[in-house]
């Protein structure tokens, strides 16, 4: 009997989605569990696969279309001879070459954000050979395919033939090239604007700013980033330090590490810290479970995955729900100040910015020091200022002393 192809329930805080690609055209015979479609949500990209053998006898929502969850995207109708016993009648036969049902095949096989690149680099999946789990494509496959040569090279070309040329009599000539392009917003990127611009209008948002003398972290990683990656598999970066470092200091200033309900304060004890992620699909939080319980190398090894799979679009809903404090690093794009906006419902989020030799006071002297800016964005609400200012002194006090991290 005909089944329904659902927007499936991925968690209590995604209602809709949006239809990214179907992977199926009607017609196609499928197998139970075949991915059909790719959806968008404002968190993570998934697949939606077949409920049952048989044929896709019916596509009900397009490409681009906004759906919810529960909603029915199409249906799947039991091939012919299919539940009494006799075999699952055979795809119509086609005269489309081999590489073409090649590239079906691997396309199944790519993840959301490897089909995207691959459009926008102009490169064949089939051609690509995917890292992913059972040899799944990932964006980075299509990078690496991109810089070798890997696409088919004909997407620029055309763009400059299809280029309207200028009117011969036209009294005056633009150069360079003034085209434009309208693209849709992701589902994710739209979510982005939308959760920004409700945080700036719900709460009183306040920055206070400091500079952290990096020079010990520094010299403790030149000792000990050899040992530290022989043992652990992950170099010794700079953001364990202050994952450490803001445990530390939530501990001493509870309201930092808590969120408005109604006319409540939710004071947190535990901490579940929000680590900031730049994708090409947009900013991602994903969260360090219990971080106060986390050693440096298991820190840095979270923080590596959480950035590989927020490229790749492998990140899980759980693995960006909840979190009680956010820590994002402007410092890896070249940022020297910001003001970081807070993540909802979260009370407070710490920026942090690029490491520049600067000249500083040192006991009455002028000496040339690795500093960093930090900037604490609070919530005026529930946070007075100088507390934000005392939890933002022992943050800097915990990095210029790394040792009283493992005594905190």
């Amino acid at each position: 009997m005909p089944a329904n192809i659902v927007v499936p329930e991925v968690g209590e805080s995604i209602v809709d989605a949006r239809v990214a690609k179907w992977l199926r055209k009607e017609g196609d015979v499928v197998a139970a569990g075949d991915p059909l479609v790719d959806l968008e949500t404002d968190k993570i990209d998934l697949e939606v696969g077949a409920p049952q053998a048989g044929v896709l006898s019916r596509i009900d929502r397009k490409d681009g279309d906004d759906v919810k969850v529960g909603e029915v995207l199409g249906i799947i109708d039991e091939a012919q001879g299919a539940g009494k016993g006799a075999p699952q009648a055979a795809a119509p036969v086609t005269s489309a070459p081999a590489t073409g049902t090649a590239a079906q095949e691997k396309s199944t096989r790519a993840t959301p954000t490897a089909k995207k690149a691959a459009e926008q680099h102009d490169v064949d999946l089939a051609r690509v050979k995917g890292s992913g789990d059972a040899g799944r494509v990932m964006r980075r496959d299509v990078e690496q395919a991109a810089a070798v040569g890997g696409g088919n090279g004909k997407g620029a070309a055309e763009a400059r033939k299809a280029r309207p040329a200028a009117p011969p009599d036209s009294p005056r000539r633009a150069t360079g090239d003034r085209s434009e392009e309208r693209v849709r917003m992701s589902k994710r990127r739209a979510t982005i604007a939308k959760r920004l611009v409700e945080a700036q209008s719900t709460a009183a948002m306040l920055t206070t700013f400091n500079e952290v003398d990096m020079s010990a972290v520094m010299a403790l990683r030149e000792r000990h980033k050899q040992a530290f990656k022989e043992r652990h598999g992950v170099g010794l970066g700079i953001a364990s330090f202050f994952v450490k470092a803001s445990v530390g200091a939530l501990r001493e200033f509870p309201r930092i590490n808590a969120e408005i309900q109604g006319d409540e304060m939710v004071l947190k004890r535990y901490y579940d810290i929000g680590v900031a992620v730049g994708a090409s699909e947009g900013l991602v939080v994903p969260v360090l479970r219990d971080a106060d319980r986390m050693s440096f190398a298991e820190i840095e090894k979270e923080i590596r995955d959480f950035a590989r799979r927020a490229e790749d679009g492998s990140l899980s809903l759980a693995d960006l729900k909840g979190g009680t404090f956010t820590i994002t690093n402007g410092g890896v794009f070249g940022s020297l100040l910001s003001t970081p906006i807070l993540n909802p419902p979260q009370v407070a989020i710490l920026g942090l910015h690029k490491i520049q030799d600067r000249a500083v006071a040192v006991n009455g002297q002028v000496a040339v020091r690795p500093m960093m800016y930090t900037a604490l964005t609070y919530d005026h609400r529930i946070v007075d200022g100088a507390e934000a200012v005392r939890f933002l002194v022992r943050v800097k006090t915990l990095v210029e002393d790394p040792a009283a991290l493992l005594l905190d």
